[in-house]
């Protein structure tokens, strides 16, 4: 009776494993939403929407993506914290959500590290400051010696430009007025516009604006050049010492999402992020794409999350 009762327990749990692994290899069986935190055209959307394109081709599905700007990219993120763990709903972290945020809200509405499940970094990114060309400066020493005889506006479209901005102002000892939008490219408009002198992006949301004239680049935030604009100085060798605030994309999933699931997801944006088309089309955004292993990216968060917020911490940035 006992033999047959462990062969009976053994048939049940052999049955449940091989209904377990048949569904991770049937994942995945219908549409993904990958949810950016940032409005269309901004850089995490447009890294977002080629990964999305090829992920959908190499999976035999459909990958819908779904923004949902505002606060930082926080409510997207909490959004996506509160999602079913099937690899159906993921999230596109930035260093905003997933780095300065910690520091800059009193309120988090999700853990950045309890909450997801990294999937893969997808991307590094280069920013800059641009201005609207009416500032009188056309270099980054000249707009530090500008600011130092009147106020200036400066508009932030995510976490990052704020402590990217903080930073700088700290630097040198500015009197700044940041104006806050859900976005880059809504802030983008407001300095073409005239409202607003100045702001920190990536490339590919002002490149085609800073060729066209209607935007001034005055300096990159990386600590080397960036390719794409090489005739950009870094803030370092303009007088700035030690800055160096790139920005970052990250494929994230809820947390609890199946290992099984997550592994073949990194695999896949891991051969997308290698193939020449993509590369060629990320180094035009400005972005060097950067994939890492499971256990990599997870550790790297972790230390993103800590940087940022120490980095908020040193900018004397209060928490809103």
């Amino acid at each position: 009776m006992k033999t047959l009762l462990l062969a009976a327990a053994w048939g049940v749990a052999s049955c449940a494993l091989t209904s377990f692994a048949s569904a991770q290899d049937a994942y995945p069986s219908h549409a993904i939403t990958i949810v950016v935190p940032f409005g269309a055209g901004s850089g995490s959307d447009i890294g977002a929407r080629v990964i999305g394109q090829k992920l959908g081709e190499a999976l035999g599905q459909s990958v819908v993506i779904d923004n949902k700007p505002g606060a930082n990219g926080s409510i997207a993120a909490a959004y996506v914290a509160k999602a079913k763990p099937d690899g159906y709903t993921l999230f596109v972290g930035t260093n905003s959500t997933h780095g300065a945020n910690p520091g800059l809200l009193k309120e988090m509405r999700y853990d950045p590290v309890k909450d997801f499940a990294p999937v893969n970094r997808i991307a590094i990114y280069t920013s800059i400051i641009v201005a609207n060309p009416a500032l009188p400066v056309k270099t980054m020493r000249e707009l530090i010696a500008y600011g130092k005889t009147q106020e200036l506006t400066l508009a932030t479209g995510n976490a990052s430009g704020v402590v990217q901005s903080e930073t700088l102002a700290r630097y040198a000892k500015w009197k700044l007025l940041r104006v806050p939008f859900k976005s880059n490219p809504q802030a983008m408009t407001e300095v073409m516009a005239g409202r607003v002198q100045l702001m920190f992006s990536d490339i590919a949301t002002v490149q085609a604006h800073v060729k066209s004239g209607a935007l001034r680049a005055l300096a990159v935030t990386s600590k080397e050049r960036s390719a794409l604009m090489p005739e950009l100085p870094t803030f370092i060798e303009s007088g700035v010492p030690d800055y160096d605030l790139s920005g970052w994309v990250a494929l994230l999933a809820p947390a609890g999402t199946p290992p099984a699931v997550v592994n073949k997801l990194n695999a896949e944006v891991t051969r997308i992020l290698n193939m020449p088309d993509v590369r060629s089309k990320f180094l035009d955004l400005g972005a060097e794409p950067s994939p890492m292993s499971v256990p990599q990216v997870t550790a790297w968060v972790q230390k993103e999350v800590s940087t940022w917020t120490q980095l908020v911490k040193e900018a004397g940035i209060q928490p809103e």
